[in-house]
């Protein structure tokens, strides 16, 4: 097709056509919003790195929980700060934990909401790695049952998914045995398959308290320059058990969503991360874009590349635009 034929602008033309023709539609349906959990009561500390965001006692988290939920967010993540940290993240997986709490408490208010846990141990460790440390090395098979407990622990406390972050050798596949044995065979895994050892996640480890106190992640989390090694992540997990595939961070990983979409057959999330969240509210803030816009743009992007889903800390503040 070739002009004065073909004229690809007269279906731009007005708003009406734009709309018939779209490839890619965002709806509140895709989002899922990330909540940080703290002990006390009336609690709300701004993380300054993440405007707009929060970390919050339980009830102000229902509150919060709420809105996505009358937005028509059909789900949240909750990611828990700890009073006390210890070596083997033993408030983890305790039954009175901090996730543990807030998902009874989110679920007893709004049980049509879907409530999904991270499954990690770095928020809960005085190390701040994602596994039981021997002497300066992360132990991954000494891991695997404090991560299986803190799932199980989490499906108990009502959990709709659990989602382990660890990137743990085999963690799925103790998961899923362990909430199969325990009665929970149908709750499901979304795995952080392809999960990337990013500098995008500084300021998620501002809010969460969970940075390294000695070296960093490499050693469990991808380096940034694999794309095959992201499909042999994949589907290992989807051969543990895993129900949906995780690839984070996202923006600067949209190949690696592509071909996770294009290569497994399960649905596909994607973790809009807070460095991406947070270098569009900073350019907004000194006035060098249009935040909305480019907030809209990001999702749709994200969306567009093959993601089913997109955790993201713009999910209130994109739903409020999908709805008007």
């Amino acid at each position: 097709m070739l002009f004065p034929d073909y004229r690809p602008r007269r279906l731009r033309q007005s708003e009406a056509f734009r709309r018939m023709i779209r490839e890619t539609v965002l709806t509140c349906d895709d989002l899922i919003l990330p909540l940080f959990a703290v002990n006390g009561k009336n609690v709300e500390n701004p993380i300054p790195s993440m405007p707009g965001h929060s970390q919050l006692s339980i009830d102000k988290l229902v509150v919060e929980a709420k809105k996505a939920f009358d937005l028509g967010i059909p789900a949240i993540i909750l990611f828990g700060i700890p009073d006390k940290k210890d070596a083997l993240g033993t408030s983890a997986y305790a039954a009175g934990g901090i996730v543990q709490k807030a998902v009874k408490a989110v679920k007893d208010k709004l049980p049509d909401l879907a409530v999904i846990t991270d499954v990690c141990l770095c928020q809960y460790t005085d190390h701040g790695h994602c596994g039981v440390v021997e002497g300066n090395r992360i132990d991954n098979d000494a891991s695997l049952d404090l991560l299986a407990r803190t799932a199980l622990s989490h499906a108990r406390a009502g959990a709709d998914m659990v989602a382990p972050s660890d990137m743990m050798d085999g963690r799925v596949a103790e998961i899923r045995e362990t909430l199969d044995e325990a009665g929970f065979s149908h709750t499901p895994i979304m795995s952080y398959a392809a999960k990337y050892c990013s500098a995008y996640y500084g300021p998620f480890r501002q809010a969460a308290d969970s940075a390294p106190q000695f070296g960093d992640r490499r050693t469990y989390q991808m380096d940034p320059g694999n794309a095959i090694e992201a499909i042999r992540e994949a589907t290992m997990d989807v051969e543990e058990g895993a129900d949906i595939i995780m690839v984070k961070p996202a923006l600067a990983y949209l190949d690696i969503i592509c071909r996770v979409r294009q290569e497994i057959d399960l649905p596909v999330a994607a973790y809009n991360v807070s460095g991406e969240y947070s270098m569009i509210k900073a350019a907004e803030k000194l006035g060098w874009i249009d935040g909305t816009r480019v907030m809209m743009e990001t999702l749709t992007a994200i969306k567009r590349a093959g993601a089913d889903m997109i955790l993201t800390y713009f999910a209130l503040d994109a739903a409020k635009i999908l709805n008007a």
